[in-house]
């Protein structure tokens, strides 16, 4: 239950640091990148998992980056959920998702266990 909730405060974290580094890609609160961060969780277990599945030829010619236009798609349906989350451009959206796996990696390796 505890590591459920760290999961989701570090993707909440990710977000806010991806409004500030991407630009057209506006998160207004820190309630609001919590909000994202468990809308985008349950899309991306739900809808990202048939996405997923449905372009696995495409991410295996592009050696996985097509996820990143997935996650990129899955953002700006989050977007189009949760009020105070902005999404200016389709390449605001692929940074954002570029910038947030990043640092959900980097993010997840320095809380490891």
């Amino acid at each position: 239950m505890f590591r459920l909730l760290g999961n989701w405060c570090l993707s909440a974290l990710a977000l806010l640091v991806v409004s500030r580094l991407v630009r057209g890609f506006e998160i207004d609160s820190i309630s609001t990148a919590l909000v994202v961060a468990l809308v985008f969780g349950l899309l991306n277990a739900t809808l990202g998992l048939v996405l997923k599945l449905v372009t696995l030829p495409l991410t295996i010619l592009t050696l996985g980056l097509f996820l990143l236009v997935v996650n990129a798609i899955l953002l700006e349906m989050a977007a189009s959920f949760v009020r105070g989350f902005h999404l200016r451009s389709f390449g605001a959206a692929f940074w954002g998702a570029a910038v947030f796996a990043l640092l959900q990696v980097v993010l997840r390796m320095l809380t490891a266990d």
